[in-house]
């Protein structure tokens, strides 16, 4: 058996009756976030051009085209919710895998479930299986891809968004793994835009949703795929990581605990290497007057210090705000001039402050060990003064992780900021989210048409 096959012969198995109280629970949190930061980037226009180009894609009117009355294709269709899950970097993080998880198989249940009209067990026992598929493949290899310049969230979702589009359609699982064959050959996404601040990394969620979508499509229609796709000479480890990549560390404990229980729910739209030091910074003895800040000092995860840490004279004056995002001397000087980060404080007139980057290049990042990965590992900040004094915090971790977990007040005040607008609409679309936890308890409005319906008036108030 190759590990294409030991995943899909679990997931086929898997009904949602089986799923523990907790994992139901889990995932519909989850659900609740990525709506919400959906929502939040169509109601601030963050990536407009995400619907322009699903309505170019067209298809068979079978899924809504968030944010519009429109039907397309559920590749387009995914494509778009996908890009604007992720477009404010808002939406979880599996900090083992450094993965996006929620942006590509949440998209992908919505889209192809219209598609099919699944019911809510349906989606939520396809979602399980899809998001164990994307967080084992990239937990198995931690900072594999990363650090050989890809973004493993797509990379690795394009094969959970192949499963979840496979399973919903009624596929059966020689052509569930024919499609992950077929997925592994549109795996993509480059990590090149930390180089110049460009926002190539809003799409690729999207794009592995319809990838994922298309490569469905191919087995059904009876194309093959290779089974050895992920462990082969030429498969996914190998070629994206230079590493064999451990099965067992895929397949341990699969169907007895559940990789999606680790996802963390951001409290910052940021990147969440830099969580934890941003937590510091709001943890420290004493405010020091930022003009009177020597010095700042920031342990950071070596992992972390390329993606978020240095060079510091450039993080210092990010170009764009999707650069600045991925800024920790940015962040940082921004809540040591008592600011907090929101969804606005990446406008041009934010960035162009002066007294920000002055701030930020007194940030000197101090790289360590942490021995665990650096998505969920502990920060410390020394900010010193001009008189010589000394005021510093620690944190074991950034808050939204399991260990460190946002109650569910803290989420629903999260996902009411993202989505704004028609406050009892928003809290009757939460109430239908929270079924999907509930055995039994089920509503006569599926999932995705309530989702369509906010989403439309939420895109209709930019």
């Amino acid at each position: 058996m190759t590990l294409s096959e030991d995943l899909v012969g679990w997931a086929w198995g898997l009904e949602a009756a089986d799923l523990p109280a907790a994992v139901r629970r889990t995932i519909a949190r989850h659900v609740l976030d990525g709506v919400g930061t959906t929502i939040g980037a169509l109601r601030t226009g963050a990536a407009p051009f995400a619907a322009e180009v699903a309505r170019r894609l067209g298809g068979p009117p079978v899924a809504t085209l968030l944010g519009s009355d429109e039907r397309v294709g559920p590749g387009p269709a995914a494509l778009a919710s996908g890009t604007n899950m992720h477009a404010l970097d808002f939406d979880d993080t599996h900090a083992g895998a450094l993965i996006h998880g929620t942006a590509t198989v949440l998209p992908t249940a919505l889209a192809v479930g219209e598609e099919v009209g699944a019911s809510d067990d349906e989606l939520l026992s396809s979602l399980a299986a899809g998001y164990e598929v994307v967080l084992r493949i990239g937990a198995a290899v931690p900072h594999g891809f990363h650090a050989r310049g890809f973004h493993a969230s797509s990379v690795c979702g394009v094969f959970g968004a192949a499963l979840v589009a496979s399973r919903l359609r009624g596929a059966s699982a020689r052509t569930a793994v024919n499609a992950l064959g077929i997925a592994g050959s549109q795996a993509a996404g480059s990590l090149e835009f930390l180089a110049t601040g460009s926002a190539t990394k809003q799409l690729h969620l999207g794009w592995a949703s319809f990838s994922g979508i298309v490569a469905s499509d191919f087995a059904i229609a009876g194309a093959d795929g290779p089974v050895s796709i992920l462990e082969g000479d030429a498969g996914l480890f190998r070629s994206y990581t230079g590493r064999p990549g451990d099965p067992e560390a895929v397949l341990s404990g699969l169907g007895s605990w559940f990789e999606l229980e680790q996802i963390t729910i951001k409290p910052d739209p940021v990147c969440q290497l830099s969580h934890a030091a941003l937590d510091a910074a709001r943890e420290l003895d004493a405010p020091v007057p930022p003009g009177r800040i020597e010095r700042i000092e920031v342990a950071l995860p070596e992992d972390s210090v390329d993606i978020v840490g240095e060079p510091v004279a450039e993080k210092a004056r990010p170009r764009t705000g999707y650069e600045a995002k991925f800024s920790l001397p940015w962040c940082l000087a921004l809540l040591l001039h008592g600011e907090e980060i929101a969804v606005d404080t990446f406008a041009p007139d934010v960035l162009a402050r002066e007294d920000l980057a002055a701030l930020a290049a007194k940030v000197v990042i101090e790289p360590f060990d942490p021995g665990m990965a650096a998505a969920s590992a502990p920060s410390r900040l020394r900010v010193v003064a001009d008189d010589g004094s000394v005021h510093e915090a620690s944190v074991p971790g950034s808050r939204g992780t399991p260990e460190r977990p946002l109650d569910d007040a803290a989420l629903e005040a999260k996902y009411h900021r993202n989505v704004g607008g028609d406050r009892q609409l928003a809290t009757e679309l939460a109430d239908r989210i929270r079924l999907l936890a509930e055995v039994g308890e089920r509503s006569s409005t599926p999932l995705y048409e309530a989702v369509a319906e906010l989403a439309d008036g939420a895109a209709k108030e930019n």
